[in-house]
């Protein structure tokens, strides 16, 4: 797993990229092609584990062939993850096992991704000596159920009896209440890279985010539910709801998440050793059948749905209290939901456009649509 794991891509040599693990994920990648975009060497560090994200480093590779080197390797690999931060300039962390329900099925891997993964990250810039930034994403899954917050019902979601509450979302004083394996380990793993800029100095930062949706998103049952179900319509197939689709989730484009990000490095001095919760805020909360409905009207077709119990640590309701994030990073107000749902619904259609077009043709070369 050393060295450049990927088939023809270029060495990095005599600079130092910004590494980013699970750079061929969702977010992961929109930050490499950003950074890249900026004229910044990035590194990915991905295992390609999930279905689809080799298209998402063909794609970072063929937009920036000067810029964009990998190693197919694993977190949970030592000496991978020493040889990938050794010549890093700064570190985002977003490799992971990242749904509740895989975590319930195998624990014990959810736990060392998550833990022993991040663990190693940090421990390899601990032992470095330069004073490397690690950026982490992190789940709002740590400040569990919310089954304390009383929620009053309407016709489609559920909202907090509070209205302070209601108006400005779940803020970073929140106790932590780390529920499910993979609650368990992500808490874990925010805590470790909090605790290491206290104990060691290393300049990290976490956010603890709640649904981001965009382009480039494989989004499946279990993680991604906005990208999910725009598939699902899409493709003319049947979508599973657990629970009554009332619970309400804040939800935060893709291009405003990785603004954050980059906000976060650049200001580093100043935020290290802190916690932001990252989501659209109050003025972005929808329920999952708001979200149906709005879906049914854009691709001007019916949604069809099945209605299954709730899941295990399933919160019915949480959005970001994003004011402290807004003010210390100094993030512009985020994209409309309905704006950013449509622009992913048309960029899922030009996939599929793309994708039906090189089946026909598979000897010409088509570019991928560019976010």
């Amino acid at each position: 797993m050393k060295g450049n794991g990927y088939p023809g891509a270029p060495a990095i040599l005599g600079c130092r990229p910004i590494l980013v693990t699970g750079g061929a994920g969702f977010i992961g990648s929109n930050l490499a092609d950003r950074f890249a975009r900026e004229g910044h060497d990035v590194l990915v560090f991905d295992l390609l584990a999930r279905p689809g994200v080799e298209r998402n480093l063909d794609w970072l590779r063929k937009r920036h062939p000067d810029k964009i080197s990998a190693i197919i390797g694993d977190v949970r690999d030592e000496s991978a993850v020493a040889d990938a931060t050794s010549e890093a300039q700064a570190v985002f962390h977003m490799a992971a096992q990242v749904a509740v329900t895989t975590g319930l099925v195998d624990p014990r891997e959810d736990f060392e991704v998550n833990i022993r993964g991040t663990l190693n990250l940090l421990d390899a810039l601990r032992r470095s000596s330069d004073s490397v930034p690690l950026i982490f994403a992190s789940t709002n899954k740590v400040y569990g159920d919310l089954a304390d917050i009383v929620l009053d019902k309407t016709k489609d979601a559920y909202l907090p009896h509070d209205r302070a509450i209601r108006a400005t979302g779940i803020c970073e004083t929140r106790s932590l209440n780390f529920h499910t394996p993979y609650g368990c380990s992500k808490g874990a793993a925010d805590q470790y890279v909090l605790d290491y800029a206290r104990s060691f100095g290393i300049p990290t930062c976490v956010f603890r985010m709640s649904c981001i949706y965009g382009q480039r998103q494989m989004g499946t049952e279990d993680q991604g539910w906005v990208a999910h179900f725009l598939i699902r319509t899409l493709n003319r197939e049947p979508i599973s709801i657990y629970g009554d689709g009332c619970k309400v989730r804040d939800v935060l484009d893709i291009s405003d998440a990785v603004e954050a990000y980059v906000q976060a490095w650049r200001k580093i001095s100043t935020v290290q050793g802190r916690a932001f919760n990252l989501g659209g805020g109050p003025e972005n909360a929808i329920s999952l059948k708001q979200l149906l409905a709005h879906i049914q009207a854009i691709i001007e077709q019916p949604v069809e749905t099945n209605y299954s119990d709730w899941r295990a640590g399933d919160q019915r309701y949480y959005v970001s209290d994003t004011r402290l994030a807004s003010r210390e990073l100094g993030l512009k107000a985020p994209t409309p939901w309905r704006q950013g749902v449509a622009a992913l619904a048309q960029w899922l259609q030009e996939e599929r456009s793309l994708t039906a077009a090189s089946r026909q043709n598979p000897h010409r070369q088509i570019e991928e649509s560019m976010s």
